[in-house]
């Protein structure tokens, strides 16, 4: 059987799922939407409703699990509400303690930056200007909890406005659209 790779810039108000198990809202916007894909495909990991970004889709089993795994990394690009200092991102580097399905759980050393340059970001609105400033910081991560950036941004006291994963191992959004998606040869 010959297995079939994408890559797409899943939008926000998308769940990362072709069909919805939900009993109680049905009028989830799905990825099967974007366009028609191969039967068996499925997401390789997840990105929450509000959150957008580089999502992969892959009919192969082995493919997903290494993506998956502690192997690779995660880059996220953040909009956080307030102005983020450099101890907040010392902090964020060292690891937070979080709750993960109601046990304290402190995460892995990761990379934390600022971002200065977020000009490769599609704007959208989130807020308006006049509710306070807002930071941009780059978060990678080798492991992924339940909204875990959201979880570690909120325990030091700013809140996530925005998330967007802009790479998953060596597989980049680079310059994509929201609702694009890119066969990949792999």
């Amino acid at each position: 059987m010959k297995h079939h790779y994408f890559k797409i810039y899943k939008p926000y108000g998308y769940i990362s799922q072709f069909v919805n198990n939900q009993n109680k809202r049905r009028n989830k916007k799905l990825l099967n939407e974007l366009q028609e894909f191969p039967k068996g495909i499925m997401a390789v990991g997840r990105l929450d409703e509000k959150s957008e970004g580089l999502l992969l889709l892959s009919t192969d089993g082995k493919f997903s699990n290494h993506i998956t795994s502690s192997k690779i990394e995660k880059e996220y690009h953040v909009m956080v509400d307030g102005v983020v200092t450099q101890d907040t991102i010392e902090k964020l580097k060292s690891g937070v303690e979080i709750s993960v399905n109601g046990k304290l759980y402190m995460t892995k050393k990761c990379n934390a930056e600022l971002l200065n340059d977020t000009s490769h970001i599609i704007e959208r609105f989130v807020r308006h200007k006049k509710h306070g400033e807002t930071s941009w910081i780059s978060i990678t991560l080798t492991e992924g909890k339940f909204r875990q950036v959201r979880k570690m941004t909120a325990k030091l006291g700013y809140p996530t406005l925005r998330l967007v994963r802009v790479r998953i191992g060596k597989y980049k959004l680079e310059n994509m659209k929201p609702t694009e998606v890119t066969e990949l040869n792999y």
